[in-house]
């Protein structure tokens, strides 16, 4: 094999998020720390052994099997459940973790991995190369569910175990992307063992090598997962490197927003996710909790206007929606200043964004009328549009709960796009998934995804293969594709920005999208919660959290 540079380290170079921030500390939505709290008088006392934590989610995971797992709630509880290769630094930078080291070939389609050698799964298996191929062999595996992880892990083809703690892993083509994305906590490492063992109900008996081990998963009410004594390789991110200071974690299922902060502000919980909007400056003013709220990466809140349906898939079309939608007033009006708006396909905190898109698409209703009359969609009696007999009608699917107040987003838009003669049908699902991604049933529909790099975009954007998952647009252009085939290989961090930036102008002048909101990941939580951190995808990690008397 030939190699080239030798890296313990790898440095992208782009500064993505203000995390691995204590709860200590306060910030905004744009990652500006305000004062002091009692608990960042506490950060020098010794941190305290035992306690459980109760941490309200706002949904409930679908799977905490890593490569089958499809929203960031899971995320929350299997980063605590498994460990990566590698780990992303907030400043971009890759550093080791279960690889100790790693060489990439010149050609950039070949890293070697050198692990660590005293780790072993919660079932007492040994984390080792034949686990590493594994798991990423499962991961595109067609019998394997798809998920974020098959997206995150492209264009890996290949693994050879050269011994029992090397692996080597091949790639279809170069990628800047790859050693980042294999950071992610979908791309986790899993015990070959216990999926042999359990099979599909692996989802519901994950087995890792983190700090916490599974305890049990009561569906729709909570997930319990306890200390794994025998933990004693974190990354660097943590100060604490042996095995967590907490006895157990119960993930507490919340989705009603006024229920889940509720129960941080009666002791019912000690700490919740997600803080709705009303209830940020009374959880500030208070000193008995703290407040973390920092942007996450990748892409926004959007909603994909679908081009495989009439007339969707006319420019004029998606224009007049782009100029009928007023997004100001949709995130000032619901998130009162605690959400930032959205104007690009990518968050502002990723590598790449381009500032010059903020304020470029404004309310426009005599521009949006003015499109669809040449169109030929003319207002009826009802003041809805007709054509050839049929209405204009919209297919908005929105998915159930209401998180996010996305919901909401949905019924102020059916009510704005009535003012330009569009009969928009919102349809609220649990059943999403199916309706969207297998049965193409929807006009519009909402999606964001964390990441921290802009090929984030590639499996949104770029044609897809006669055999893959469709995109929620289904948008083909020639002239984009080649953008992000260039975007995931330009080893020149200028050129690759600029590329990054053609796509976004790419994106927004076709108007492919209505990019809405960039959330900002929120925890509320009692003062005797000390050291929950965020890891640089916005994250909670708590090797390093202990509860105070």
């Amino acid at each position: 094999m030939k190699t080239g540079r030798k890296a313990s380290w790898w440095k992208y170079g782009a500064v993505t998020l203000a995390a691995i921030i204590a709860l200590t500390g306060c910030s905004s939505a744009s990652n500006k720390e305000e004062g002091s709290s009692p608990a960042q008088a506490a950060e020098t006392k010794a941190p305290v052994q035992g306690g459980e934590l109760t941490y309200a989610l706002a949904t409930s995971p679908v799977s905490l099997d890593p490569h089958t797992n499809g929203l960031a709630v899971g995320v929350r509880i299997i980063n605590n459940l498994y460990d990566n290769l590698v780990v992303q630094l907030p400043d971009g930078t890759v550093k080791p973790w279960l690889a100790k080291e790693w060489t990439i070939s010149e050609d950039g389609l070949t890293y070697t991995f050198k692990l660590r050698d005293d780790v072993k799964f919660h079932d007492g298996t040994p984390l080792n190369a034949e686990a590493v191929k594994f798991s990423f062999d499962r991961v595109i595996d067609p019998a394997t569910k798809v998920s974020n992880a098959f997206a995150l892990i492209q264009p890996y083809q290949s693994s050879k175990v050269i011994d029992e703690y090397t692996v080597e892993v091949k790639l279809a083509s170069p990628s800047q992307a790859f050693l980042r994305n294999i950071a992610q906590g979908t791309l986790g490492i899993v015990s070959p063992t216990a999926v042999k063992k359990y099979g599909e109900q692996f989802a519901t008996h994950p087995v890792g090598s983190g700090p916490f081990k599974f305890v049990k998963w009561d569906e729709n009410s909570e997930i319990v997962i306890e200390r794994n004594p025998d933990y004693k390789w974190a990354n660097e991110t943590a100060v604490n490197q042996g095995a967590p200071y907490l006895d157990k974690i119960t993930f507490k299922i919340v989705p009603e927003e006024a229920t889940r902060i509720g129960s941080v502000q009666s002791g019912q919980v000690l700490a919740a996710e997600t803080v709705p909007p009303q209830n940020i400056v009374s959880i500030k003013n208070d000193s008995k909790f703290q407040l973390l709220s920092t942007n996450t990466g990748g892409l926004p809140y959007t909603l994909f206007i679908n081009e495989r349906k009439q007339p969707w898939n006319e420019l004029k079309a998606r224009q007049a929606l782009q100029s009928a939608i007023d997004v100001t007033s949709i995130v000032k009006s619901l998130y009162l200043g605690t959400y930032e708006q959205a104007w690009s396909p990518l968050a502002p905190v990723t590598l790449g964004y381009d500032s010059s898109l903020e304020n470029g698409i404004k309310k426009d209703l005599d521009k949006a009328n003015s499109l669809l009359d040449e169109l030929g969609w003319t207002k009826g009696a009802d003041g809805i549009r007709e054509k050839d007999g049929k209405k204009l009608t919209l297919h908005y699917v929105d998915a159930s709960p209401n998180r996010e107040k996305r919901n909401d987003i949905a019924a102020i838009i059916q009510q704005q796009l009535k003012e330009i003669g569009v009969d928009v049908k919102v349809d609220i699902t649990k059943d999403y998934v199916n309706q969207i991604f297998v049965n193409d049933d929807y006009d519009i529909y909402g999606n964001s995804q964390v990441n921290a790099d802009p090929n984030s975009l590639y499996p949104f954007y770029h044609t897809a293969a006669p055999t893959g998952r469709p995109t929620l647009h289904g948008y083909s252009n020639a002239e984009l594709d080649k953008l992000l085939e260039d975007g995931a290989v330009e080893k020149d961090e200028a050129k690759r920005v600029e590329i990054y930036k053609q796509v976004q102008h790419h994106i927004i002048d076709n108007a492919l999208i209505i990019p809405i909101y960039v959330f900002p990941y929120t925890i509320a939580a009692s003062n005797r919660v000390q050291d929950i951190k965020l890891d640089a995808l916005a994250y909670p990690r708590f090797n390093d959290t202990y509860l105070t008397k």
